[in-house]
C-alpha cells in the first residue's frame, strides 16, 4: 500500500507554491535521466564489469551501433547506458525483455519510476515497460478538467478533479486524498443538477434524492430498465460506497488502496463529464 505524501518543505513553509505539474512525466524528464542511465549500466554489468554479450543483442535489436574503446574493441553497454529520451525508454524495455536485470534491480526500477513520477512502469510480467495511463484516457481526463473549469454550474469540480489526478499519479501518490478529491469533484459537478437547493449536499444526500425522486432526472444514455438515471446512480453509489476511510469506528480505519483510488478518479472523471456536458439533467 502506498502511503500518503506530504508537500515539499518549501511549500509547507510558504517559500514556494506547489508545482502546477508534478507528474506523471512523459518521455524521460531531466531529473530521471541520470538515474535511469545508471540503472541500465548496473543491470548490464556484473561486479563492475560490462556484460557486452547481453548488451550486444539489445544494440542489434534497437539498431544502436557499438562504441569503440581506445584499442578499437567494440563496446555495447556504454552506448545503451548513454541513451537519452525515448531511446532510453526503449533500452530499459529491452533490458527487461531480455531478463538481463536481476529481481532486485527490477524492483529498484519500479521504485525509481514511482518516485520520479514517470508516466511509465514495469508491466505485470516484469518483462517490459507499460504506460500507467494510456494517452487517450489521460487526454480525456484533461479535457474533462478543462470543460469543468468553464462550466457555469460546476463549482470547483475542475480543481478537485485535477487534485485527485495529481494525488493518484503525481509525485508521492496519496490514495486517500485522491479518492476524497474524486468524490468532491463529482459533488461539485452534480450539485446544480441533483440538489441545487441543499447547500450541504454530499454524494450520499444526492443518492438519497435520486432514490426518492427518480422521475426528476433524465440521461442521454437510455437504460434497458427504462430508468434513465440508473447508470449514473450506480456509478455514483460505487464511488461513494467504495470509500473505506470516510468514517471512523471501533474497528481500524482502512485507507483506500492506490489501485482503488485511481479507479475512483477515472470513475469520477466520467461522472463529472456527464454532469458538465448535460448528459444528466434535471427535468422540468
Amino acid at each position: 500500500m502506498t502511503t500518503g505524501s506530504r508537500p515539499r518543505f518549501s511549500v509547507r513553509v510558504g517559500l514556494t507554491a506547489a508545482p502546477e505539474h508534478d507528474g506523471p512525466f512523459e518521455d524521460v524528464p531531466e531529473h530521471l535521466l541520470v538515474p535511469l542511465q545508471r540503472w541500465v549500466d548496473n543491470a548490464l554489468s556484473y561486479q563492475g564489469h560490462p556484460q557486452d554479450d547481453k548488451a550486444r543483442s539489445i544494440c542489434l535489436r534497437l539498431r544502436i551501433p557499438p562504441s569503440l574503446d581506445r584499442y578499437g574493441e567494440e563496446q555495447y553497454v556504454r552506448p545503451l547506458a548513454q541513451a537519452v529520451g525515448p531511446q532510453l525508454l526503449d533500452v530499459v524495455d529491452e533490458v527487461l525483455r531480455s531478463r538481463a536485470a536481476s529481481a532486485w534491480e527490477v524492483e529498484a526500477l519500479g521504485r525509481m519510476l514511482d518516485d520520479a513520477g514517470s508516466a511509465y512502469r514495469g508491466n505485470g510480467a516484469r518483462d517490459g515497460l507499460e504506460e500507467r495511463v494510456t494517452p487517450a484516457v489521460r487526454d480525456a481526463v484533461r479535457q474533462t478538467i478543462a470543460d469543468a473549469a468553464v462550466g457555469p454550474a460546476a463549482g470547483s469540480a475542475a480543481d478537485h478533479l485535477a487534485a485527485a489526478w495529481q494525488a493518484a499519479y503525481g509525485r508521492g501518490p496519496d490514495a486517500v486524498r485522491a479518492y476524497s478529491e474524486a468524490i468532491k469533484a463529482v459533488e461539485c459537478a452534480a450539485h446544480a443538477v441533483i440538489q441545487p437547493n441543499n447547500a450541504k449536499a454530499t454524494l450520499g444526500t444526492m443518492l438519497g434524492e435520486i432514490r426518492n425522486a427518480r422521475h426528476k432526472f433524465s440521461a442521454a444514455i437510455p437504460s434497458p430498465s427504462g430508468d434513465p438515471i440508473a447508470p449514473a446512480e450506480a456509478m455514483m453509489r460505487t464511488l461513494w460506497e467504495g470509500q473505506t476511510s470516510r468514517h471512523g469506528a471501533q474497528t481500524a480505519t482502512v485507507p483506500e488502496t492506490l489501485e482503488a483510488a485511481r479507479a475512483g478518479v477515472h470513475l469520477a472523471a466520467a461522472l463529472v463529464q456527464w454532469f458538465v456536458s448535460g448528459a444528466v439533467v434535471r427535468t422540468p
